[in-house]
């Protein structure tokens, strides 16, 4: 799968302070990797993400998404759910490096005013913009720092390391 900077999708709503338990809960812990993704925020108010969710939806939070455990596998969950972006005012520190080291990106803006659950949103990771597709608003967001947009760009920390590695 080849990144794209443009990512377009539905919005999912999410609160405060989703934590690592809401993303992935516990129970799922002992499921092999490549299941993961069908219980993506089974613990959260939305239990049917995984379920429901399409190819480059994009998850709008707020204060605090993914605190909790080192979990790796949270994040995981949610970006082979198919889930393009997640954006939100703040992230746990943990939670943000487990998500850039797969290639998720997190995107940092207070957007949960702007834009309602189901909604369409095409988010320009180049152009540090996200647009409600429904309403035409253009939000923008601080860039995200060079080294972070390689890792995503790369696929994720170990596709990076192995670009270097072997010069490409």
């Amino acid at each position: 799968m080849s990144f794209s900077h443009i990512i377009r999708g539905r919005v999912w709503i999410f609160g405060e302070n989703v934590d690592t338990d809401q993303i992935l809960p516990g129970y799922a812990m002992a499921e092999p990797t490549e299941n993961l993704k069908k219980f993506a925020l089974a613990g959260s108010e939305h239990p049917n993400f995984a379920k429901e969710v399409q190819p480059d939806d994009i998850i709008i939070a707020d204060n605090n998404f993914g605190p909790g455990s080192s979990r790796e596998q949270a994040a995981v969950a949610i970006k082979e759910a198919g889930t393009g972006a997640i954006i939100a005012p703040s992230f746990a520190r943990i939670f943000r490096r487990n998500s850039i080291n797969i290639g998720m990106p997190l995107v940092k803006a207070n957007l949960l005013a702007h834009f309602e659950h189901g909604q369409m949103a095409e988010l320009d990771l180049e152009e540090f913009k996200i647009t409600n597709l429904d309403t035409n608003e253009v939000f923008h967001f601080e860039p995200i720092a060079p080294n972070v947009m390689a890792t995503l760009e790369a696929g994720g920390l170990i596709e990076k390391v192995r670009k270097l590695m072997l010069g490409a």
